[in-house]
């Protein structure tokens, strides 16, 4: 007892406050077990946990999704200042006044991975989008190009095909490097694949067997995939499918190897449900301004929603294409024909042909003989792919071939004898 005496006297001269209460009032705090007052008691008995309402921590709201937002995607391929093929090419000017008339009419521009957040129904995008796209790999989209849509604000995706990188077997003058695309990468330009080598996936070479196209169509898709990921350290899963042309065992193939998106060339509005290997682009062509209005006209627009309308094909075979399909001729201005007896009731006003590196062409169609012409003038040297497109009870069938023009022979002209 004295000790407690002894540590209460203590308390008092070192604490100021304990030396303004009486020592009886302090000694009985000391020595007294606490009781609560009824105040406390009833607030003690109020929050106890029995009684009290469990507190459920809420996370953030859900994302309000506009499922009924559509979305354009546009396709460059070289801009230049000359316009030479005009199904490929663009000139500066004109491609700024393009990316103008997205800003003036108030359509938003938006990346890759908005567009894909949006059909994954994790993200909501303005109800009038457009997706940029520039293919190959042309040295133009970044010296050209990238500077304009910096400008804009505007992202953009750039599909590659490895061959023609700098340093690969197809690669020329106006060809990226490797630096140039790690530059763009670095900048937030989302970079994908268009194949190793540019070719029709669907077409099997003459002479090759099922097992070596087989693995020739894996290393086109999943070989030029690894390289690009290898090369930049980046993830692909896209896909622009070469000419947009592909068929069931394409698609397939494509999604083992590791693509979610593959991107045709059938201009569409695509809606959140429209299907994710067949999402169709506007290819922009220096020569055809119409384009570039049907796509960014949104009233009334069709859009996707459950199955997109894709092509049934049509071998060259089916059609005896001429000139034949992988033919190699001398002549620079061949007769191109296709026999569609087979094709059916042919809607006559639906027929349609275009030729890489001239665009689209006025054919003329026998409607008895169900016979197609087109006289060509003036290919220069190199290959060259048609594409035949038409409609048979309101349903679209497309065929394509391919034949290589070469370099007339040189006729040597050495000096006359007399």
């Amino acid at each position: 007892m004295k000790l407690l005496r002894l540590c209460v006297i203590l308390a008092v001269v070192l604490c100021p406050a304990c030396r303004k209460m009486p020592y009886a009032a302090y000694f009985h705090a000391l020595v007294s077990p606490a009781t609560p007052s009824p105040v406390q008691a009833s607030s003690s008995a109020t929050s106890s946990p029995a009684s009290a309402p469990d507190l459920v921590a809420e996370g953030p709201a859900e994302p309000k999704i506009d499922r009924t937002a559509q979305v354009i995607i546009l396709g460059y391929q070289r801009f230049v200042d000359k316009v030479k093929r005009p199904d490929t090419e663009i000139t500066p000017p004109e491609f700024e006044g393009q990316m103008q008339a997205l800003k003036d009419q108030g359509i938003t521009v938006i990346s890759l991975d908005d567009f894909q957040a949006w059909r994954h129904e994790q993200k909501s995008i303005p109800k009038r989008s457009a997706l940029i796209t520039i293919d190959d790999g042309y040295s133009s989209a970044y010296s050209v190009a990238w500077p304009i849509l910096k400008k804009y604000g505007y992202p953009f995706t750039l599909f590659v095909y490895t061959d023609y990188v700098r340093g690969g077997p197809k690669a020329g003058g106006g060809s990226l490097s490797w630096e140039q695309l790690a530059e763009l990468r670095d900048a937030g330009v989302a970079i994908e694949s268009e194949t190793v080598s540019h070719a029709d996936l669907r077409r099997k070479k003459a002479g090759m067997t099922e097992a070596a196209y087989d693995q020739w169509l894996w290393n086109e898709l999943h070989g030029s995939r690894t390289a690009l990921e290898d090369h930049l350290g980046i993830k692909v899963n896209a896909l622009a499918l070469p000419y947009g042309a592909a068929n069931d065992h394409v698609r397939e193939v494509a999604a083992k190897a590791g693509y979610e998106m593959l991107f045709t060339v059938n201009g569409e509005k695509i809606g959140a449900g429209t299907p994710e290997n067949a999402l169709g682009r506007y290819l922009i062509q220096g020569n055809q301004p119409k384009i570039f209005t049907t796509a960014t006209n949104f009233g009334g627009g069709v859009v996707a929603s459950s199955r997109a309308a894709v092509a049934e094909e049509f071998t060259a075979r089916d059609i005896h294409a001429q000139p034949a399909n992988d033919a190699t001729i001398a002549d620079p201005n061949p007769l191109i024909k296709a026999d569609l007896t087979r094709l059916g009731a042919i809607d006559s006003g639906s027929i349609g042909l275009r030729l890489s590196g001239v665009g689209p062409v006025a054919p003329r169609f026998d409607s008895q003989a169900k016979v197609l012409t087109y006289q060509a003038h003036g290919l220069a040297p190199g290959e060259y792919t048609a594409i035949l497109t038409a409609k048979i009870a309101g349903k679209k069938v497309e065929s394509r071939w391919s034949f290589k023009v070469e370099q007339p022979p040189q006729i040597a002209t050495g000096p006359r004898h007399q």
